[in-house]
């Protein structure tokens, strides 16, 4: 399949890009500065998230769409994300690419059910305070869209060695969900590619 990966200078995106790769995808990367990107076994489509006519570009010839996007203070107020879905969505229609992946976060949506009090009390309010509201932004652009959509909602993600057991949890059944490796999180996105399981759905996963 040909996947076009954004935000695939970051630690999640390097992770979907190396899994991407090694499952025989073809893998383009849009990054910000293609000067600095060192992979070979990829196409490069330099860019900004926020330029439609670059996103466009990119799109040419593409099946799906993994959006990594997030930015480094997510305690800081941004519309980042929310302003790139839409560029993305709108870009993507008229490029008629169906598939799209996205990394959300838990605590967005109803995956409040699903988080610690710890979680909810202490760091929705302080620490994740700015991403939440964005990626709820983010959300609405994605879930209001005719694409063939999946929202992945993360655990608090950690660098740790991924552990090849991903949990998927549901608002109602009100099971907590902790930590989530970014190399796990980058399993399920490649995976979920081809899969219709999540298909215009918001799915939250963890390792516990």
């Amino acid at each position: 399949m040909k996947i076009l990966v954004i935000g695939a200078t970051g630690m999640t995106g390097a992770a979907v890009v190396e899994q991407a790769v090694a499952a025989g995808h073809d893998v383009t990367a849009f990054v910000h500065d293609a000067g600095v990107y060192q992979r070979n076994d990829v196409r490069i489509a330099e860019g900004d998230a926020l330029n439609p006519e670059q996103i466009t570009a990119a799109l040419v010839g593409q099946q799906a769409v993994i959006d990594t996007l997030g930015g480094k203070t997510p305690y800081a107020a941004t519309t980042l994300e929310t302003d790139a879905a839409r560029i993305l969505v709108a870009a993507m229609t008229r490029q008629n690419v169906r598939r799209l992946l996205v990394v959300s976060v838990l605590g967005a949506g109803d995956s409040l059910a699903n988080t610690s009090l710890v979680y909810e009390r202490l760091l929705m309010p302080t620490f994740l305070r700015g991403v939440l509201k964005d990626k709820a932004g983010m959300e609405a652009e994605v879930s209001s869209s005719d694409l063939d959509w999946t929202l992945v909602r993360a655990a608090l993600l950690t660098d740790d060695e991924p552990t090849g057991s991903i949990r998927t949890y549901d608002a109602d059944d009100g099971n907590t969900a902790h930590k989530l490796t970014r190399g796990d999180l980058a399993t399920f996105l490649v995976r979920e590619l081809p899969r219709d399981t999540f298909s215009r759905k918001a799915v939250t996963i963890a390792n516990l």
